[in-house]
């Protein structure tokens, strides 16, 4: 399943006009089903569909660990992709108590949801307390670009990335949503078992509310943007426990909540380790997955 697609267009230069080619992104889409019920339809990248099946699995809470995910299929259709996801009877039990059926366009990802109190839930507070210098931030950032291949074929996607101080860039994940490049990372990450606890969360977008609401999911004290939040993703982050930081270009950025993580000098790190990089698709852990095509 190709992420992006080469088309023809016309390209004017003043009153020059030239026809070539342009790498653009596909956006298709995707049905979530637990169990053989369709719990979400979501437009995203046709790329990374396991991680992004696990990681919205997790972000959204139906599920608490990767493991509780006993099968993945992902089937093909013309019309769209079904990721076809089997639980534990346990969870399919907590799956309905809290029953979600959404049609979310890549730039939203709250569209559907049945009640006002779903779309502003609270998520858990963030308890790690790592600290970072504000040269972390920065490199942080600046290591960003050089993993967003899918954006330089197109510019056109937004990426999530995890960054750790004494191995560089931990993660990095690709879509036309923001919100399904963060569920992309969170299931790389957990099907690796890296925690994201000890790094930088990086967004190449605004900070909005659903963001936020994944990140706390995920137990990332720190996330990162190149753009501002929003007024209520910057509440939520303080009632989260999560340091916000926006506005992150160059050697400035600005942070709006939990500022005791950034500090001067040396950056204390939390003691669990290295994170080992992950490679794009390079990740396996679920019991069993097949890829099929139906016309």
């Amino acid at each position: 399943m190709n992420p992006a697609r080469t088309v023809v267009r016309t390209a004017w230069r003043g009153d020059a006009a030239t026809d070539g080619p342009r790498t653009i992104p596909d956006e298709t889409p995707v049905a979530l089903t637990y169990n053989r019920t369709t719990h979400a339809v979501m437009l995203a990248t046709p790329g990374d569909l396991e991680d992004f099946a696990v990681g919205f699995s997790l972000t959204e809470g139906v599920v608490q660990r990767a493991d509780e995910i006993e099968e993945i299929e992902i089937v093909a259709a013309d019309e769209g992709i079904e990721l076809r996801l089997w639980l534990a009877p346990e969870r399919i039990d907590a799956l309905t108590v809290r029953q979600r059926r959404l049609a979310g366009p890549s730039g939203c990802g709250l569209c559907g949801l049945q009640s006002l109190a779903d779309a502003i839930r609270q998520p858990p507070r963030v308890t790690a307390d790592p600290r970072f210098t504000a040269a972390n931030v920065v490199a942080a950032m600046a290591a960003m670009p050089a993993g967003q291949r899918l954006n330089h074929q197109t510019r056109a996607v937004h990426a999530a990335a995890l960054w750790h101080p004494s191995r560089g860039m931990v993660a990095l994940r690709e879509d036309v949503g923001r919100h399904n490049a963060l569920d992309k990372l969170a299931g790389a990450l957990a099907r690796a078992q890296v925690a994201a606890g000890d790094g930088l969360l990086l967004l190449s977008s605004r900070i909005s509310v659903e963001l936020v609401q994944k990140a706390a999911m995920l137990g990332a004290p720190v996330v990162v943007a190149v753009s501002a939040p929003t007024a209520l993703a910057l509440r939520l982050a303080d009632t989260a426990g999560i340091t916000l930081i926006g506005i992150a270009r160059g050697d400035e950025f600005e942070v709006f909540t939990h500022g005791s993580r950034i500090v001067p000098g040396i950056t204390t790190l939390l003691a669990n380790g290295t994170p080992p990089a992950i490679a794009p698709g390079g990740i396996s852990g679920i019991a069993t997955q097949r890829v099929q095509h139906v016309a």
